[in-house]
């Protein structure tokens, strides 16, 4: 068999997309060279198989940014010129006003103002909900050991069966929660939801205990007591179980439920307890709401993504106990190790549909960026990444010219 040629090139090659929340920015965007932009700009190569066809090697690379502090992603993107190396240019427009990027979420419409001012790119809007499917679809059909459970501090990776993907329950948890019911790629129903989210969980965690961050506030809560501020089944029962019903005594019985007889002030109480009840009350809701719409379409798997868990190992067990004690352990919550980002991806992905849709459309940059814009699952190769958090990691990819 022979091997393929390779070509190089020098010009660092990228492609943006965005998915702007309420709580947090999302990028994703692919880096020709195989480094990520801020550690490297040599140049990548173009890999010609002996089929004609062209691969771009290189990552998708990942960044998120708080939403109120826009500023700094508009910094980010300026100071990498991702706004120079991603999109496409309309035929009838200039690279400076005509410069499209995908974007999704409300943000893509709050801020499109604010982006064509400021870096003169114009955000070619996508359905959230399209992109959010989009996106889970995309990592477990082509990234190995992306999704896992974690139960009792065991985390297990899972092998994805393609022929048996649908249907699953996908649990967005960003600001707010959305319950999507995923029949196939495309195929999709946003069944329930909840506003007790994410953005519940930093508000009130700013309110109660000052922090100024979800990642401080993340951090706070993992050296917190719950039992402290919520009222245990033990606390009501004398220490012992409530068997007839399966309730153990550690079973919580009320959220915050011990603040009421107490007598205590909330300066009393330390503020990593409150945060860790906060955390507690935040996940066993989402859990529980998750399991009675799976029930309710008879899904046996169900997906949890979203910054809010940010695989912090006690809001996954917390999520996955509630699943499991509710369905007595027919269902299983399982986890994706780039949660965060499903929405980004999806936008990233609908770049292909568009090279497809629209041949008006002309590549910024020519065969390179036709191979970015035609690339689907079957036709990327991906390799695992190691680290826990998502934020910062990058995923190796060929991507074939088609």
């Amino acid at each position: 068999m022979d091997h393929p040629q390779v070509f190089r090139f020098s010009t660092q090659i990228s492609h943006l997309a965005l998915d702007i929340g309420g709580t947090l920015i999302k990028l994703v965007y692919f880096s020709a060279n195989g480094d990520s932009i801020e550690e490297s700009r040599d140049g990548g190569s173009i890999v010609v198989g002996n089929n004609g066809c062209s691969v771009v090697q290189g990552r998708l690379c990942f960044a998120k940014f708080e939403t109120r502090k826009i500023d700094d992603c508009l910094e980010f993107i300026r100071l990498n010129i991702l706004h120079h190396s991603s999109g496409v240019q309309h035929p009838n427009g200039t690279a400076c006003d005509k410069l499209s990027v995908k974007a999704t979420g409300g943000g893509a419409f709050k801020f499109a103002d604010l982006f064509k001012e400021k870096l003169g790119i114009h955000f070619d809007k996508e359905d959230e909900m399209h992109c959010l499917v989009g996106g889970a679809n995309f990592l477990l059909k082509t990234v190995p050991r992306e999704a896992f459970t974690y139960l009792d501090g065991q985390k297990k990776f899972l092998q994805i069966d393609h022929k048996d993907l649908y249907p699953y329950l996908l649990v967005n948890i960003g600001s707010g929660v959305s319950m999507i019911k995923v029949d196939g790629d495309g195929k999709y129903e946003r069944i329930s939801g909840t506003s007790l989210g994410g953005g519940t969980f930093l508000g009130l965690g700013k309110l109660l205990t000052k922090c100024q961050s979800f990642d401080e506030l993340l951090e706070l809560s993992h050296h917190g007591n719950n039992r402290v501020i919520d009222m245990l089944v033990g606390d009501i029962y004398g220490g012992t179980d409530y068997s007839k019903i399966g309730l153990s005594s550690t079973a919580i019985a009320s959220s915050f439920g011990k603040a009421i007889s107490d007598g205590k002030e909330l300066e009393d109480y330390q503020p990593e307890d409150v945060a860790r009840s906060l955390l507690r009350m935040i996940s066993n809701n989402i859990g529980q709401i998750a399991y009675l719409n799976a029930l309710r379409f008879g899904l046996k798997r169900i997906f949890f993504g979203g910054f809010f868990i940010r695989g912090l190992e006690y809001t996954m067990d917390t999520i996955s106990v509630a699943v499991h004690f509710w369905s007595r352990g027919e269902a299983k919550a399982m986890f994706l190790r780039h949660e965060g980002f499903l929405g980004a991806l999806g936008a990233f992905a609908s770049y292909k549909e568009q090279s497809q849709d629209n041949s008006e459309m002309k590549p910024q940059h020519h065969t390179v960026q036709r191979a970015i814009l035609n690339c689907s699952g079957d036709n990327v190769r991906h390799f695992p990444v190691t680290a826990n958090l998502n934020d910062g990691e990058t995923i190796e990819c060929s991507i074939s010219l088609v």
